[in-house]
């Protein structure tokens, strides 16, 4: 199993989804954003904006997306409004070691109680993806992004979180937000910070 690299990061879920809104696993089905998940990519563009200017040498250097639309799509109008607010252009890659994990039968079904059997590793759906595969895949996928001078900024999924927090040591089944920026910057100990960005 691979080890998540010490390196800082920036990590963002893709704004929301009508499948989000109405509590559906989506796993890998390629679900777009809704008017809402635009505005909040918009919004979390706003708030990284402000973040980056007072982080200097500590801001994004790059962007390294999912190729899933929903995350590609968030990622797209965060570095345009980064540009608009006189930001320079980003760099944005894709990644298809950051796609959601594929939930097999259980897309477009409601979010159940399984999770916990799931990244237990005692029960994956018909179909679907384990969850230590998705934590070896998740985890490369960051090393690959972070290994490169400066700090990217990471637009994937939430499960996909669920795992990288697993690699970092940390309760795993925790909700992520959609489309709040979230700072990682990783302590002595094999510890890290994980602090989100809100709009004060």
């Amino acid at each position: 199993m691979s080890t998540l690299f010490p390196r800082p990061y920036w990590y963002l879920r893709h704004g929301q989804t009508d499948w989000n809104r109405a509590g559906l696993s989506q796993g890998r089905t390629d679900v777009p954003l809704n008017e809402t998940g635009i505005d909040q990519a918009v919004a979390a563009g706003k708030l990284l904006e402000v973040a980056l200017r007072a982080a200097g040498e500590n801001g994004v250097t790059r962007i390294v997306c999912s190729p899933l639309e929903r995350a590609l799509r968030t990622a797209t109008i965060v570095r345009d409004a980064l540009i608009t607010h006189g930001l320079p252009a980003l760099p944005l890659d894709v990644d298809t070691g950051l796609e959601e994990v594929c939930f097999g039968e259980q897309e477009g079904q409601p979010i159940g109680d399984w999770y916990n059997s799931w990244i237990a590793g005692e029960y994956t759906p018909p179909g679907a993806e384990t969850f230590a595969a998705l934590r070896q895949r998740a985890t490369d996928a960051v090393n690959r992004a972070t290994q490169a001078p400066g700090r990217p900024l990471i637009v994937a999924h939430g499960a996909l979180f669920r795992a990288l927090r697993a690699a970092m040591s940390l309760p795993a089944n925790v909700r992520l937000p959609n489309a709040i920026p979230l700072s990682l910057e990783p302590e002595a100990d094999d510890r890290w910070e994980l602090r989100e960005l809100i709009d004060a």
